[in-house]
């Protein structure tokens, strides 16, 4: 017991680490970029992990993710620009219209079996772009919604804040994942229908799910929307998607904080591959191909878990 929580403590000591890093990450830099880098790489996070506590958890691919990011940055743009809403007030409208849209997406759609809940939400995405071109009076169109008033007007101050989003996300998060709600949806994922036969209104857990990652998504578009001061319908492209979904699969899909990890790591990564110019996004693929094909569960969650497997090691000792 005694080496078990000395390697336990040894874990938590590489979080507390991590975190010291980011903390003291803006002063370290002297940077107002890397700040900046630092702060797009969280609001990833946030996305990512709330991408994965739905389709890592429940099986089901979520590719209309970029809608509910849309959601809650077009809600805090529109209102904030054009109602004067406060953006505090906005970034909780833009939670609370991407969780009611997660409900009137899931009910249709989650009743489809195989690839066709992934299709079907690829095109609920697809339309919502063409749509904020075409309702361009109210959207923007093509420019989108200018001039956002931003949460906190200090970068370092917004960096801080979204950093405490990120950590408030992934505790809920994680800690749903781990809970039973986080067991029912790895039995829903692994076989659907014993779960049913089993009294388990699985309907409503996936509908559930899918909301909780709809609201979480919309909050990191708010923050987004937020930090760039604008919004553009760009948000809501397919690159985003493939954007999110790598970083989950990179660090390690189903389990939340793998995700988180795997955001931060390839965000970091993009920045620091700008210096070999054009050649960056080749070395990039070819990283991400690597991982992908060797490395199946991911590189974050793994190295994790073999500090949980010394652990038990140690204690077996």
């Amino acid at each position: 017991m005694k080496l078990t929580m000395q390697l336990s403590v040894k874990q938590v000591a590489l979080a507390a680490i991590c975190l010291l890093l980011l903390v003291a990450a803006p002063w370290l830099g002297g940077s107002s970029y890397l700040t900046g880098v630092l702060t797009v790489c969280l609001i990833y996070a946030i996305w990512s992990m709330s991408w994965d506590f739905f389709s890592g958890l429940t099986g089901r691919e979520n590719f209309g993710y970029p809608l509910f990011i849309g959601i809650g940055a077009y809600a805090i743009g529109y209102l904030n620009v054009n109602h004067g809403v406060s953006p505090w007030l906005g970034m909780a409208a833009a939670m609370g219209c991407a969780a009611l849209v997660g409900v009137v997406i899931g009910f249709p759609t989650l009743r489809l079996k195989g690839p066709y809940f992934a299709l079907a939400t690829l095109a609920a995405a697809s339309i919502a772009q063409r749509m904020v071109l075409i309702f361009w009076e109210v959207s923007g169109g093509e420019e989108g919604i200018q001039g956002l008033t931003p949460l906190v007007s200090n970068p370092v101050a917004f960096y801080y804040f979204v950093l405490a989003m990120t950590l408030i996300s992934g505790a809920v998060l994680v800690g749903l994942a781990r809970s039973r709600w986080g067991i029912l949806l790895r039995a829903i994922r692994g076989d659907e229908a014993s779960c049913q036969a089993a009294g388990i209104n699985i309907t409503f857990y996936k509908i559930a799910a899918l909301v909780i990652s709809a609201a979480f998504a919309g909050m990191g578009g708010a923050l987004y929307a937020s930090y760039q001061m604008q919004v553009s319908p760009q948000i809501l492209s397919v690159m985003m998607l493939v954007a999110v979904v790598t970083m989950v699969y990179v660090g390690g899909i189903g389990t939340v904080y793998g995700a988180a990890g795997g955001a931060i790591l390839l965000s970091l990564m993009g920045e620091l591959l700008r210096s070999v110019g054009e050649y960056r996004l080749l070395v990039y693929a070819l990283v991400l191909i690597l991982v992908i094909f060797f490395l199946r569960n991911g590189l974050i969650a793994p190295i994790w878990k073999r500090l949980g497997a010394a652990a038990s090691k140690g204690a077996a000792k």
